[in-house]
């Protein structure tokens, strides 16, 4: 699953932890990985993944979503994906819970 290689990945490569759904009882700043999408064409899958930066403030939940992002860039190189494309990055504050995040979207191509 791509989500496990990636969410390995982050793991190594990031000091906030990531997660495949949210936790009971978050840390102050983690990612959640969410796969919105996959198709798999030829024998090559792809596969779209939204990161969700948490953080306690709008300013940390931008610089975690750009750490993401820097270490997402690399990603081709060290695992068993051969493209991870930026599709877009936004802030995604959650208005009800008041909780700052950013949102990247990626396709990734493996």
């Amino acid at each position: 699953m791509i989500e496990v290689i990636i969410k390995n990945y982050l793991d190594s490569h990031l000091d906030v932890p990531s997660f495949l759904e949210r936790p009971e009882k978050p840390p102050k700043q983690y990612i959640l990985i969410e796969k919105t999408g996959s198709s798999k064409n030829d024998h090559i899958n792809s596969a779209t993944l939204a990161f969700q930066s948490y953080a306690e403030s709008l300013f940390e939940a931008a610089t975690l979503n750009e750490k993401l992002k820097n270490a997402l860039e690399e990603l081709i190189y060290e695992a068993n994906v051969s493209k991870a494309k930026l599709n877009t990055d936004y802030n995604f504050t959650d208005p009800e819970t008041k909780e700052y995040r950013y949102q990247a979207v990626y396709d990734f191509t493996f």
